[in-house]
């Protein structure tokens, strides 16, 4: 992919998947200045922005002062994430947010991509089928192996907030790969709405499945759901797991997200 087709996915990045479409599924929602507040169910809170270029470091810190004493306000708000991206320029943000008590997590790749180019026929192995979750049954069940993936536990509220928006957000789609009634691995499709963009999530290969075709498969049955309903561009914050699969689906790395995190 040439240069130029690379600035122009990431200006659509930029234009259309920052901000308000950020806040999709939030509770509530708050403006300080350029920033972008939002509170989901679970007690976390998430701060977004276009655009911090040319303010000066102390305007910088006044505004991670407000927004933190915002979410410190409400005690149900046990973790915040302000959400950074590499080509942001913002000079000075990383010292400030380190004095405020955030911790830097693992930086991940924005991977961006026509989704014609990863809506093909893959082979699947023997035995197994990709097919969209049938019951909250399932869902509980995705969750649980994505854990397994993961190495960690996802909080009951968060899967039932899963269940419920499954049920009800027709911009939500969970893909599963299922072998023998295992679900061995697993994504969401997420459709932004007033864009030319869907979201790939959550994407999980139990580690003795993998190497096989399947996640590619799964991203491919995503991809032809996207295009069925009018996108034509996915996203995705990558992991190195799933960057290289991608990357050879023709989907490119235009940039770096790292997630700061506070915790009461």
């Amino acid at each position: 992919m040439r240069l130029d087709q690379r600035d122009v996915l990431l200006r659509a990045y930029d234009e259309q998947l920052r901000t308000q479409a950020e806040m999709a599924n939030a509770l509530t929602t708050h403006r300080i200045g350029p920033l972008w507040l939002a509170t989901y169910s679970g007690g976390s809170g998430f701060i977004s922005y276009r655009d911090l270029a040319g303010l000066p470091s102390d305007h910088l810190d006044l505004l991670v002062t407000d927004a933190l004493a915002y979410f410190t306000a409400v005690d149900a708000i046990a973790d915040v994430e302000w959400k950074t991206r590499s080509h942001d320029h913002a000079p000075g943000l990383h010292e400030i947010l380190l004095r405020h008590g955030f911790a830097p997590q693992e930086p991940e790749s924005i991977m961006l991509g026509d989704a014609r180019l990863l809506a093909v026929d893959v082979p699947l192995p023997p035995g197994v089928i990709v097919r969209q979750v049938e019951n909250d049954t399932e869902i509980r069940a995705m969750c649980a192996m994505q854990d397994r993936v993961f190495g960690g536990t996802t909080a009951d509220d968060r899967v039932e907030e899963l269940v419920r928006r499954h049920g009800s957000d027709d911009q939500l789609e969970l893909w599963i790969a299922a072998a023998n009634g295992e679900i061995v691995s697993a994504g969401r499709l997420e459709l932004v709405p007033n864009t030319d963009f869907a979201g790939l999530w959550g994407g999980a290969t139990l580690e003795s499945w993998r190497g096989q075709g399947i996640y590619r498969a799964l991203t491919a049955a995503r991809a032809r759901s996207a295009l069925a309903q009018g996108k034509i561009y996915l996203h995705s914050d990558s992991t190195e797991f799933s960057r290289p699969i991608l990357e050879r689906s023709g989907m490119i790395k235009v940039s770096t997200t790292t997630p700061y995190l506070w915790q009461r």
